[in-house]
């Protein structure tokens, strides 16, 4: 059996599906988030935080990318949880964030 498994990136603040959409990530009061944006709504986003980062002071980088795969929110390492998802059973995209329910399978099954 033959099987087509199709990905589709959505912007996370607009619902809107778009090959442009990529991850940005950002952290406040230490917590660190993730979110999906295609160009125009990560404009958006630089709009409405552009002050802010110009005011601050920079403290080092969020790790991201390829292998990075750790949060600092104890989200725990994505690389591990999308195996596990994988191998599992779970369709989940090779990028973005990992859904609520896939980490809360992980974490019920370790």
């Amino acid at each position: 059996m033959a099987q087509k498994i199709i990905t589709i990136y959505t912007d996370d603040l607009t619902g809107e599906e778009s090959t442009e959409v990529a991850t940005h990530s950002l952290a406040v009061d230490g917590i660190a988030y993730e979110v999906d944006l295609a160009s125009d709504s990560y404009d958006k986003l630089l709009e409405a935080i552009g002050p802010f980062l110009k005011a601050g002071r920079r403290v080092g980088r969020i790790k991201s990318g390829a292998g990075a795969g750790k949060t600092t929110s104890g989200g725990g390492d994505t690389a591990k949880i999308r195996a596990w998802a994988k191998d599992n059973g779970y369709e989940i995209s090779g990028r973005g964030r990992v859904p609520a329910t896939i980490r809360k399978a992980y974490a019920d099954a370790n």
